[in-house]
């Protein structure tokens, strides 16, 4: 059973998730906050996604996050934020820190669905994608291993599939709004400043190879061939 763990103050909310993720091949657990979500994923180890509220007592979503991408267990395991903020600073940061997807609330069964739906099938190809080598960086979907001149590079999910996707349009010049609606989803069109933050993450991850990370003015990246 494809399980996901929901943390929502509000219960109404909580229990309108539970019950539209139950009815749609999926097996919700709800939490009123970070405690009880913290002595589940003791108990039962990771779900396959996380939905968390930003505005929790005690712990908020942020802080959740942050947690849980520092965790070896969870750490590749999606985050969808559900937010009543609408400011892009808000959906910024949460996109920066590793969430794949937010929700602004009220929104309708329909959608949370889909964006559901949209994020785990993000995560859900890496088997059908080849080791890509370009110089002296290696990159293999299936182990989630990047190396440089053959020592391993910790990288975030994001910045994996950020990199991967360069490595695969190699010498093309990508704009940041293609980017964003290919590795982050299109509903972040015109919200490309974490583009860069991720791309800035990546050059300094990758040391003398980020060099090959280049910045195309006003439009936006390509890896090149050469130096």
């Amino acid at each position: 059973m494809k399980q996901v763990f929901i943390v929502e103050d509000d219960q109404n909310i909580r229990e309108l998730i539970s019950y539209a993720l139950n009815n749609n091949g999926y097996k919700a657990r709800g939490f009123a906050d970070a405690k009880g979500l913290y002595e589940a994923l003791e108990k039962e180890g990771p779900p396959i996604l996380f939905l968390l509220d930003i505005m929790l007592d005690g712990e908020d979503g942020y802080t959740i996050l942050g947690t849980l991408k520092n965790r070896v267990e969870t750490k590749e395991i999606p985050v969808i934020m559900l937010t009543a903020k609408t400011s892009e600073y808000d959906k910024v940061r949460g996109l920066d820190m590793g969430a794949d997807d937010y929700i602004t609330k009220p929104f309708g069964v329909m959608e949370l669905l889909s964006r559901v739906k949209a994020v785990l099938r993000r995560y859900g190809d890496s088997e059908e994608r080849s080791v890509l080598v370009h110089n002296e960086i290696e990159m293999d979907p299936q182990k989630r291993q990047t190396l440089v001149n053959g020592n391993e590079v910790q990288l975030t999910y994001k910045e994996f599939e950020l990199l991967y996707y360069l490595m695969n349009n190699l010498d093309v010049v990508l704009s940041r709004d293609r980017i964003m609606n290919e590795i982050w989803g299109y509903e972040y069109a015109g919200e490309t400043r974490t583009v860069d933050v991720h791309i800035r993450s990546l050059r300094q991850k990758l040391g003398d190879a980020g060099k090959y990370i280049k910045t195309v003015r006003n439009v936006g990246y390509k890896l090149s061939k050469d130096a």
